[in-house]
């Protein structure tokens, strides 16, 4: 196999470009803080060199919510973002809350809802459209984006400053060796570099080892989000309409509950989260949320309707007490890339966008000042003083609340939302990462999951299809094992080979060998880049990187 260094001694050097600023990831942190640094180069006069480094075929491609946006920084970014545009087209118009039984749902009363559940103000979106709108926005203010290009190799300078990242390679066959395709990645240089990849960033965990900034805070929380996109009966369509539920089909046990929420033109966006932390090595995320669609009171909006997209994504939900330090020697951390989603709200694009703008609001100043390549310590320091930081520490207990089961954290997230609003004088720790939370298979009886009827409930490669997912095949793949005996001597054995089921696309698969043996096969091909095996490795065998560029999911309406 040729090495990444063999390849630039043999086809080098790289070519290189200098930016000002570059931002690693096309989402709505990275095209806040683009837009944001343009913005006030316009207004104070001066000029801002700005890339950003989409891997996804095109933006949005790989963007998945649920999503109900809140408007507050898109306020704050575009105050005339309605005459420009933007796809916030649906405003919600009711709030359902429900507790599932296998065969009830018994609706919490709107006087009940804790205002984590109360979305008047906000809209519903495909927030896939809201990336892309707010892209042409950064592009008619001059910033220089390039999508299907993925970030794969961070790089420093002498006195180990980021000085920037370099794109992968293209060309690669199975073994990493150039074909007759082959393209050497280029270098991006910058004075300051953003890393905005989402959740479980490639090159965010790189930074987090090697800058230590997860040092005293909390472990990093997780969930998986599993969503398909119906059209449905137009008489059954209510836009503005969200639900929410929590209960069966998970145990009481186990974190996790529902979205469904009613768009335009008869599209219904439906989900389901489940965390990370769970124990049952034979629970299926996949299969518990085809299993919701079937409750009595769930089942009757679909019937009639059309599923047209499918897809997955971790999230990130540790909150405030979680999130890393933000910034380094020449870069900061965006976004989910950090983890400021409100886990309470299950919202996180506004927040995102607001640390884009901080960001790129500190990274002016210091480049006005004729400074490069140290730490933005105004970014840490501006969202101390922010509204986002009230909003993270009003929601810091609600995870670990609802850690300790359904029904002692309903009662006790109640309490603290409603009798404290937030602001009760204690706050609640998490004490492990997910991947340390399950337990042997011997500990549990195999889940026997429902066959999907191809109507309402589906298998995971008829749903990989809908969501345009796409590698080319003789690329390395890039879900790498440290250790290539773990899957089966420790996974297998010990918890019935997890991967198998947490994984939403079918890319993991244990089949027997000619000798009778078992082995691990990796269709990476079916890859959504949801980065759930990377969270939930037992062992931490699993590392997922990128993979060549435009590959992945092309998500419509996402």
């Amino acid at each position: 196999m040729t090495t990444n260094a063999e390849l630039i001694e043999q086809f080098g050097p790289r070519e290189a470009m200098e930016y000002d600023v570059v931002i690693v990831g096309g989402g709505p942190a990275g095209l806040a803080a683009a837009i944001r640094l343009k913005q006030l180069a316009a207004e104070k006069g001066g000029e801002v060199n700005v890339c950003v480094l989409e891997k996804g075929g095109e933006l949005g491609a790989h963007i998945l919510s649920g999503a109900v946006m809140d408007p507050r920084a898109m306020n704050e970014l575009f105050p005339n973002w309605k005459e420009l545009g933007a796809p916030l087209n649906t405003p919600v118009t009711e709030d359902r809350f429900m507790f599932l039984t296998e065969s009830k749902a018994y609706k919490t009363p709107g006087w009940m809802l804790p205002g984590c559940f109360q979305n008047h103000g906000n809209y519903v979106v495909s927030l896939a459209n809201v990336v892309r709108w707010l892209g042409q926005q950064a592009e008619a203010l001059g910033v220089e984006i390039f999508p299907g290009f993925p970030a794969a190799e961070i790089l420093y300078n002498d006195d180990g400053s980021v000085k920037g990242v370099a794109t992968g390679n293209m060309g690669v066959d199975r073994e990493g060796n150039p074909t007759d395709a082959f393209q050497l990645g280029m270098e991006l240089h910058a004075k300051y570099t953003m890393f905005a990849e989402g959740a479980r960033g490639h090159l965010g965990r790189q930074l987090m080892s090697k800058f230590d900034l997860a040092r005293d805070r909390d472990p990093q929380t997780y969930g998986i989000g599993i969503k398909e996109l119906w059209e449905i009966d137009p008489a059954k369509h209510q836009p503005g309409l969200v639900v929410h539920t929590a209960g069966w089909p998970l145990d009481s046990d186990t974190y996790g509950g529902s979205f469904l929420y009613h768009l335009e033109d008869n599209l219904v966006a439906v989900g389901y989260v489940v965390g990370l932390a769970y124990q049952n090595p034979y629970l299926s995320p996949y299969e518990e949320f085809q299993r919701y669609k079937t409750h009595p009171a769930i089942r009757p909006f679909f019937e009639g309707g059309k599923r047209i997209s499918y897809g997955a994504r971790a999230i990130v939900a540790g909150g405030l007490q979680s999130l890393p330090k933000l910034s380094f020697a020449g870069g900061v951390l965006l976004g989910c890339d950090a983890g400021f989603l409100n886990a309470s709200r299950i919202k996180g694009s506004h927040a995102a966008m607001k640390s884009g703008m901080m960001a790129a609001e500190a990274a002016f100043e210091a480049l006005a000042a004729g400074r490069q390549s140290d730490e933005l310590a105004a970014y840490p320091a501006a969202f101390e003083s922010s509204w986002l930081h009230e909003e993270l520490h009003v929601a810091r207990n609600f995870k670990p609340f609802m850690s300790k089961g359904l029904y002692a954290g309903t009662l006790l997230v109640g309490i603290d939302q409603v009798l404290f609003r937030g602001k009760a004088p204690w706050t609640l720790h998490h004490q492990h990462a997910d991947h340390e939370m399950l337990k042997p298979a011997a500990s549990f009886k195999p889940i026997v999951y429902p066959k999907p009827d191809g109507k309402l409930t589906f298998d995971r490669l008829s749903s990989v299809f809908i969501s345009n997912t796409n590698h080319s095949e003789d690329q390395p793949i890039h879900l790498t094992l440290k250790n290539p005996d773990v899957p089966v001597q420790i996974n297998l054995a010990k918890y019935a080979g997890p991967e198998q089921r947490y994984c939403p696309a079918g890319v993991y698969e244990f089949v027997k060998t000619d000798a009778g043996e078992d082995r691990l096969q990796i269709n990476a091909q079916n890859c959504v880049h949801c980065k759930t095996c990377d969270i939930k490795d037992p062992t931490q065998n699993i590392v997922w990187v990128t993979p060549e560029g435009g590959g992945g999911p092309n998500y419509p309406n996402m």
